[in-house]
């Protein structure tokens, strides 16, 4: 398929910091993401899921532990692995994000891969905290398959790689719908200058399953007040708007696990600028990790030492507003790069209109009438 324009190539580029190269969670070095697709009708039962893979710094992770930090924004949500991260503040394995009930099938996965690069897990030290990040797809997508298995993961880390994040309906994000519209994986970056003249990279992936079709929001105009796809009108779950969105943030900077967590928080900032209210039933988490501060698997004795971000100048509150700029841009990336999709009992999640929400930016007058009736959409 041809690839969609994401949003910056249409003139919507949200917040004031630039982004990095390519614009995605990349741009942090080291960094790598990789996705498998399941996208086929076997049997009346569509697979309209799969495994995104994300790689969160060089070399062993096990070894080399990143530090990290979480929010659970609305713990409405199956993850796994995430409590040793709230208690030591560090990663151990790439990540992986996949649908609610594949999160058993994603966790073997990230096992067998680690103890396929560590003969020492389970023999000369101890096991290893997989972590595995959800979102239920089981509008398009057959969940109770249980289609996403082990090896999945194992060639979505091998596909793995440094390149521009593929958006839209891919991997992870095939079977994800938000505002009622097509979406699934978005990335996005921002550079943050230190006062001394340094340089930070923020990079944000988004798997996107959320959102009430009305509530759509770009560059701050509530443009799904007048873009409503038929099948939102129609069916409960997107009336409702209740869903999840799993957030990612790397950054070379130099944070520390309590300062990452801060900044994991400020996704949802990005989140509530498109649309986004945590609803009930939604399961929002961010996990931010740093590829600059790692610590060591095995000590080299009883003190270890490490640096992190002064927090009594401006350098934090740019980080918070990278997350928060580059959170927003990715989940509308996720929309503007996904294409229609058909699935499950012939529910059908079509491609935002892209080319409207641009004209209704161009032409806000009408974006100022609340009471407005929305306008029907294919």
């Amino acid at each position: 398929m041809t690839p969609r324009p994401r949003p910056r190539a249409l003139g919507i580029a949200p917040g004031t910091l630039p982004p990095g190269p390519s614009n995605s969670l990349t741009d942090v070095r080291g960094v790598r993401v990789g996705h498998l697709t399941l996208h086929h009708d076997d049997e009346a039962q569509p697979a309209r899921t799969g495994v995104t893979v994300v790689v969160p710094a060089t070399g062993s992770v096990f070894r080399h532990k990143p530090a990290a930090g979480l929010d659970v924004v609305n713990g409405f949500g199956k993850a796994a692995g995430l409590s040793q991260v709230v208690e030591l503040g560090v990663l151990e394995t790439p990540l992986a994000l996949t649908n609610t009930l594949g999160v058993g099938a994603a966790f073997e996965g990230l096992t067998r891969h680690a103890l396929g690069d560590h003969p020492e897990i389970g023999v000369s030290t101890g096991t290893v905290n997989p972590v595995v990040l959800e979102c239920n797809d089981g509008w398009l997508n057959d969940i109770r398959g249980l289609l996403v298995r082990p090896r999945h993961v194992l060639d979505a880390l091998a596909s793995a790689s440094e390149g521009p994040v593929v958006e839209g309906a891919v991997g992870a994000g095939t079977g994800m719908v938000s505002f009622g519209w097509k979406a699934g994986i978005g990335s996005s970056s921002r550079l943050v200058d230190a006062e001394d003249g340094g340089r930070f990279t923020v990079g944000v992936l988004v798997l996107a399953n959320f959102g009430r079709a009305s509530d759509l929001t770009v560059l701050g105009a509530p443009v799904g007040r007048h873009l409503t796809p038929k099948q939102a009108a129609e069916q409960a779950e997107f009336a409702r708007g209740a869903g999840s969105c799993v957030v990612l943030v790397a950054t070379d900077a130099p944070a520390d696990a309590r300062q990452l967590r801060r900044i994991a928080k400020r996704a949802s900032v990005g989140l509530a600028r498109t649309g986004g209210i945590i609803q009930h039933g939604s399961g929002e988490y961010a996990l931010a990790w740093s590829t600059t501060n790692r610590t060591p698997h095995v000590p080299s004795g009883p003190v270890r030492t490490s640096s992190a971000l002064a927090e009594d100048g401006p350098l934090m509150d740019l980080m918070f507003r990278a997350v928060a700029e580059a959170t927003e841009e990715a989940v509308l990336g996720s929309l503007f790069a996904a294409h229609p999709v058909t699935g499950i009992r012939g529910h059908h999640a079509p491609a935002l209109p892209t080319d409207r929400v641009t004209q209704l930016l161009r032409h806000p007058e009408p974006l100022a009438h609340p009471g407005a009736p929305p306008e029907p959409t294919p």
